[in-house]
């Protein structure tokens, strides 16, 4: 049965494996204090999750936040990305810290995982990741994601945590994400407008739903805001996954959410297997190829990207790197592993397979982008 009403997120017989992502605004207080009262209540709902049969992961922001006060760091640890970095290195000691003091206290164990960019993104480590997630699920733990800070940089960051919280659940098999807001859920236009409206449901990211979306995270503290709300729907709801947004700045969030029948869920729209999954959820391309009209349909029916439908080569990635494919007015069409650099790209682009091989002084490749490395979006 898919999850698609709120009320399935907490029935373990529809949702076996919920993961649940919180940012720096709702766990930390202006003064860069956690908020004690609240994150009881939140923990509250955590344990009677795990009572009721579901496994549950944590993503938790808050280590800059929290190392930041600390260290008496300006911006709260955002000056710089220096600042950033050592303000998580401490934080990272508290937040964990944090969780595992509450949730020892409901008879649970926490354990900490910190992920980068790359551990999603390179295959290997993403499949150590999912095992090590598996067995703490299987032991009855209770896992405690963050992005490592201290030694991310800007360029390989994910810059958020509603998108990790999708790989996560990616990772770990799960069925639902739920992602705590400072709103009851995506409005069909900025909420501060008149006559906003809640979105119950989405059947679907499209160009109109990713419109709704406001970029900017109001806070200060975090990274986000309901357009890496959308982007993490994107990758959830490719690989099966439903992921809803509900308010998180109320007292017991879960299940006052559910009381009022009150948030926003996108239902999964297929199920990708494993690889395609991953391949689908990744977000840190190399480059990009913009093809004609007559690979797009090609691609469609279930074809390899071929070099003669290549229009224009973008970037410069090298052999086996993510790389994303564009229509003629940029959309993005499908992502996947490339075979060749881009040098070689650009020098067979447009050309047939019987002119490869004197180009490149070799016998061609069968595929730019092999159909079984490729996803379509």
């Amino acid at each position: 049965m898919a999850i698609e009403r709120l009320e399935h997120l907490t029935d373990k017989d529809i949702c076996s494996t919920l993961v649940l992502k919180i940012g720096s605004a709702l766990l930390v207080d202006g003064d860069g204090k956690p908020k004690s009262a609240w994150l009881a209540g939140l923990v509250n709902e955590i344990s009677e999750l795990r009572a009721g049969g579901q496994n549950v992961v944590v993503v938790s922001s808050g280590a800059i936040a929290l190392g930041a006060a600390r260290l008496g760091l300006p911006k709260g640890g955002r000056g710089s990305l220096a600042d950033a970095q050592a303000a998580a290195s401490v934080g990272q000691i508290a937040l964990a810290g944090l969780w595992s003091g509450l949730l020892e206290q409901h008879g649970l164990t926490a354990a900490q995982m910190l992920v980068t960019l790359g551990d999603m993104e390179e295959r290997r480590r993403y499949l150590n990741a999912s095992t090590t997630l598996s067995r703490l699920l299987e032991a009855g733990i209770v896992p405690v994601v963050n992005e490592n800070d201290s030694v991310a940089t800007e360029e390989i960051r994910f810059g958020d945590n509603d998108r990790l919280a999708s790989r996560v659940a990616q990772a770990a098999s799960a069925d639902a994400v739920i992602l705590l807001s400072d709103v009851d859920g995506l409005m069909d236009r900025n909420p501060a407008e008149p006559g906003a409206k809640l979105v119950p449901q989405v059947n679907g990211v499209t160009s109109e739903v990713r419109a709704m979306a406001d970029g900017g995270s109001t806070s200060g503290m975090g990274s986000g805001g309901m357009t890496s709300k959308i982007q993490a729907a994107e990758i959830a709801e490719r690989a099966g996954i439903a992921l809803a947004i509900i308010n998180g700045t109320v007292d017991k969030p879960i299940s006052t959410a559910l009381g009022k029948d009150r948030g926003t869920v996108f239902v999964a729209q297929r199920q990708d297997n494993a690889r395609q999954a991953w391949l689908g959820g990744r977000i840190a391309p190399g480059g990009s190829l913009v093809v004609d009209e007559g690979c797009i349909s090609a691609l469609a029916n279930g074809a390899s990207l071929l070099a003669a439908g290549i229009v224009e080569v973008k970037g410069a990635f090298e052999r086996g790197e993510l790389v994303i494919v564009l229509d003629g007015d940029g959309c993005v069409v499908a992502q996947g592993l490339a075979e060749y650099g881009a040098e070689a790209c650009r020098a067979i682009a447009g050309k047939k397979q019987a002119e490869q091989a004197g180009i490149l002084g070799h016998a061609p490749r069968s595929a730019v982008v092999h159909r079984d490395q490729m996803v379509m979006l």
